[in-house]
C-alpha cells in the first residue's frame, strides 16, 4: 500500500521524500512531474519567491533505467533560495550571534508560530514557521505527480481547478469532464473555467495586493472512472471519504472539505440529494446525478468523486496584525515573511496531488500493488465483476 513521508524546511537546503508502495514497472516521466511543479509555482496572485525558484525533482533511489522498481522512491528538489539563507539555516553549525539574525519572536495571527512554538519549546519562531511553511506541499506535488502517472495507466483521471477566490465564484456547470476542465482552465493564469471572470480576478488580487491583504478561496478536484467498492463501510477509518478529507485539510490554509454538494445538501431536501439508481446491460450500474460526489458509506459508487476545498487567506500579511512578542511579551505588529496575495491557484494543484495520493493509496490497499501490470489485470477483472453483479 502507498505510503509516504516529507522532509525539509521552507529555506533549508532542498526537500525530500519517500515515496512507498508504488508498484514496480511503472514507466516515470520526469518531465510530466516537473510540469505539476512548475504549475505549482505558477498563477496571478503568486509573491517573489518563484522567481528564485524553479522546482527540478530529482529521483535518488527505487528508479532504474525511468521505470520503478517496487522499492522506495526517493525524491528531492533543491531549495535555489538557500543560498541566500546558507548560514541562517545550517543544519549542524551551533547558533551564533550572526546566523540567529533573523529570528521571529512576534507570531503572525492564523499562522503555526505561536502554538507550534508553544508545543515544541521553541523561543526562535523560525523554527516553526520554516517547517510550516506552505514550501513543502512542492514535494507533496511532486508524489502527487508520481501518483497521478499511476492512476492514468489504470484509466483513471483528475484535475484540480480554481471555483471561487474571495467571494467570487467561477461557474464551472457547462464544464464536466477532465479533459474539458483541463482546455478550459489552461486559457488563463487562474486555473478557472469561466473566463468571463478572469478580469474581474484579476482586478481584486491586485487590489487586494495594494492593500496590504490575502485572498482565500474555494477548491475543486474531479476524479472520473474510480471503480465502485474503493473504501469500507464496515469502520470509521476505512471509509474512504473520510481518508479524503484527512488529506485535503492536511493541506495548508485548508479550512474546510466537501464532498458532492456538501453543505448544500443539508440545506435540500432527501428527494432531491439522494442519486437514484439505474443499470444497463452494457454499461452495468450507475446513478442518474451525482449530488454525493461519487461516495454512498464511505465507498466510491463509480460515479465521478467530487471533492471541494475552503481555503482562508494567507495569514501573512503586508500590513500586520496585532501581536505580542514571545521574549518581551510587548505587544507589537505581526513579523512579516515574503509571501503570496493569494495562492489559491497552486493550492488547487497541491490538493489535486493529495487527492490523487489517496486514490492511489486505495488502489494498492485493495489489490495486488507489487507490479503495475498485475494491478491492471485485477483492476481490469474487477471492473467486469461490478458490472456483471
Amino acid at each position: 500500500m502507498i505510503n509516504y513521508v516529507t522532509a525539509g524546511e521552507s529555506h533549508g537546503p532542498q526537500l525530500t521524500g519517500i515515496l512507498t508502495g508504488i508498484p514496480a514497472g511503472l514507466t516515470l516521466n520526469i518531465d510530466a512531474i516537473n510540469a505539476g511543479l512548475a504549475a505549482r509555482q505558477g498563477g496571478f496572485g503568486r509573491g517573489n519567491r518563484q522567481q528564485i525558484e524553479h522546482d527540478q525533482v530529482v529521483v535518488t533511489g527505487g528508479l532504474r533505467h525511468g521505470v520503478t522498481l517496487g522499492s522506495p522512491l526517493a525524491l528531492t528538489i533543491q531549495n535555489r533560495d538557500h543560498a541566500h539563507w546558507s548560514e541562517i539555516m545550517n543544519p549542524t553549525s551551533p547558533a551564533t550571534a550572526t546566523n540567529t539574525l533573523r529570528q521571529v519572536t512576534r507570531p503572525r495571527p492564523g499562522h503555526a508560530d505561536l502554538v507550534g512554538g508553544m508545543k515544541y519549546g521553541h523561543r526562535d519562531l523560525r523554527n516553526v514557521l520554516e517547517r510550516s511553511s506552505a514550501r513543502k506541499t512542492a514535494m507533496r506535488v511532486a508524489i502527487g505527480q508520481v501518483c497521478k502517472q499511476l492512476l492514468a495507466q489504470l484509466d483513471i483521471h483528475l484535475i484540480g481547478y480554481v471555483h471561487q477566490i474571495g467571494a467570487v465564484v467561477a461557474d464551472d456547470s457547462t464544464v464536466t469532464t477532465v479533459d474539458a476542465l483541463a482546455t478550459e482552465i489552461s486559457r488563463n493564469d487562474l486555473r478557472i473555467t469561466d473566463q468571463s471572470k478572469v478580469t474581474e480576478l484579476h482586478d481584486l488580487i491586485t487590489a487586494t495586493k495594494k492593500a496590504g491583504d490575502t485572498l482565500g478561496g474555494v477548491i475543486k478536484v474531479v476524479a472520473e472512472n474510480v471503480p465502485a467498492g474503493l473504501g469500507s463501510y464496515t469502520s470509521w477509518d476505512t471509509k474512504l471519504d473520510g481518508q479524503l478529507a484527512a488529506a485535503v485539510m492536511g493541506v495548508n490554509a485548508m479550512k474546510g472539505v466537501e464532498i458532492g454538494d456538501g453543505f448544500g445538501a443539508a440545506a435540500n431536501y432527501g428527494s432531491r440529494v439522494m442519486d437514484e439508481i439505474d443499470w444497463n446491460a452494457e454499461n452495468g450500474w450507475r446513478r442518474l446525478s451525482n449530488h454525493l460526489g461519487g461516495f454512498e458509506g464511505g465507498m466510491t459508487n463509480g460515479m465521478p468523486i467530487i471533492v471541494k476545498a475552503a481555503m482562508k487567506p494567507i495569514p501573512t500579511l503586508y500590513k500586520p496584525l496585532q501581536s505580542v512578542d514571545v521574549a518581551t511579551k510587548a505587544k507589537q505588529k505581526a513579523s512579516v515573511e515574503r509571501s503570496d496575495t493569494t495562492a489559491i491557484v497552486p493550492a488547487s494543484i497541491v490538493v489535486e496531488s493529495v487527492v490523487a495520493i489517496t486514490l492511489a493509496r486505495a488502489l494498492t490497499a485493495t489489490f495486488d500493488g507489487s507490479n503495475l501490470d498485475r494491478l491492471r489485470v485485477q483492476l481490469a477483472t474487477y471492473r467486469d465483476e461490478l458490472r456483471q453483479y
